[in-house]
């Protein structure tokens, strides 16, 4: 008997902990096994342990993403969705214990003479108090499991989502700063553009009042000036845009002095060498979003499919019981309940079975999305690598041009000044030196943008 006894108790604990999900298994990377080759250095450690603020650096830019990770409304939504979710998940959870309710009751009843057989009629009264558990489903099949288990992974999904929108406003913000340095440094040469033209087109009005110049390069000097005004009013739209667009993402108004003045006197952001295995793209928060999907979907299929297995469902309660109120809790008033009952799915015009289909067709359209997450993550890596391989060629190249023209504009003014050309030169080889210095700061601020971009397609670091 004994060891019946100890047969049964092993197999309702065998029954309870059994899943019908089935073991899940993460998709291959539909997507080469290495990285498009890119630089490598022996001192740079792997990208998931460069925290946000190590690379950036930048001590006015580290305070301004601060303010931004405090301030910033969107990334403050995400963050109450992970709250959310994770109160759902504990509301799920919560169903793989019974709880515990207490209970009073009272009931006040008149029964006739012609019910009772009595000859007045009859005042019944009735009162109770418990403690209970209502309808509690027992587990055998592992269905109430199954959906913790889902629950589980669609929070983790979800906090995954929180990381991956910080570590793009992150990004966001850097960009927003460093355009507005861009753009700040670009007023200041439009500015002094400005200022020269005016100084030239005085002077060569000037010489056109004493008949040393002609109409023509006083118009010429004229049209100059103007150009550079409109250049410098651009400027200050763009400035004053890119102010405002930094404002909002850091999700107040910055002070001052946390602004940028121009590129050259701020701290660039760090080198990043992602290595050669496209596995790195696993640690990217929108990837393993996807994969928590994924594995949500592959629990819900095992919910589905103990759904087609009896459950039984258990009630208890005890408490104590009278006919008058004033001695409900008296010796002798116990009560006590226990119900069990089983349910046996048998036909229900293949509510189950399409169910279960639906559960199989969410699973594949999660495969396919954590899939394509890891194709457009290989993408977005392969670019930024593609441009990091050229910058710095870029920008070489652009420094040398700028050195190159001016030098044209210091030869053509003295060659002017002396006589052998016109002042359409002059003005052809300044023109060339404005457009040759703002490549320069455009190249400066792809670099960055650069940089801070694959920082984020590899997922970024730790706070």
């Amino acid at each position: 008997m004994f060891k019946i006894r100890y047969m049964l108790v092993s197999l309702l604990i065998l029954l309870t902990a059994c899943s019908m999900a089935p073991r899940y298994k993460r998709p291959e990377m539909p997507v080469p096994e290495n990285l498009p080759s890119s630089p490598v250095s022996e001192e740079a450690g792997a990208v998931s342990e460069i925290g946000w603020r190590d690379f950036l650096k930048d001590e006015k830019l580290v305070k301004v993403t601060e303010i931004a990770l405090e301030n910033n409304r969107d990334l403050r939504v995400a963050a109450l969705n992970v709250e959310r979710i994770q109160a759902l998940y504990r509301v799920q959870r919560a169903n793989l214990l019974p709880g515990i309710d207490a209970t009073g009751y009272s009931r006040k009843e008149k029964v006739p003479p012609a019910v009772s057989g009595d000859p007045e009629p009859r005042i019944d009264e009735y009162y109770s108090a418990g403690l209970g558990v209502a309808s509690w489903e027992f587990e055998l099949f592992g269905r109430v499991r199954s959906l913790n288990k889902a629950a589980l992974q669609r929070y983790f999904s979800t906090r995954e989502g929180f990381r991956g929108a910080k570590l793009s406003l992150v990004a966001q913000t850097a960009v927003a700063f460093y355009t507005l340095a861009a753009d700040r440094e670009n007023l200041a040469l439009a500015e002094s553009t400005l200022e020269t033209r005016k100084q030239a087109l005085e002077l060569m009005q000037r010489r056109y009042d004493i008949g040393l110049a002609s109409e023509i390069a006083l118009n010429q000097a004229r049209a100059s000036f103007e150009s550079a005004r409109v250049q410098a009013a651009f400027y200050r739209t763009a400035a004053t845009q890119d102010k405002n667009a930094l404002d909002v993402v850091a999700g107040t108004i910055l002070p001052p002095e946390l602004l940028p003045d121009d590129i050259s006197s701020l701290t660039l952001p760090g080198e990043v060498f992602p290595g050669s295995s496209s596995e790195i793209l696993l640690t990217r928060p929108d990837i393993m979003e996807a994969e928590h999907v994924l594995m949500s979907a592959n629990a819900s299929i095992g919910a589905a499919r103990a759904a087609f297995f009896p459950f039984i469902g258990i009630t208890t309660s005890f408490g104590s019981a009278t006919s008058e109120l004033s001695g409900l809790f008296e010796s002798g008033t116990g009560t006590w309940l226990f119900s069990s009952g089983i349910n046996l799915p048998i036909f229900d015009f293949g509510k189950r079975w399409n169910q279960l289909k639906a559960s199989k067709v969410d699973k594949k359209i999660a495969t396919a999305q954590y899939e394509k997450a890891i194709q457009t993550a290989f993408r977005e890596v392969a670019d930024a690598l593609a441009q990091k391989e050229t910058v710095d060629e870029q920008i070489d190249a652009q420094e040398k041009l700028v050195s190159a023209s001016a030098e044209t504009a210091r030869l053509a003014d003295l060659r002017y000044q002396s006589g052998i050309d016109g002042y359409l030169s002059v003005l052809d080889a300044q023109r060339s030196l404005y457009a040759a210095k703002q490549q320069q700061i455009s190249a400066r601020l792809l670099k960055i943008c650069n940089q801070v971009t694959l920082y984020k397609a590899l997922g970024g670091g730790a706070d």
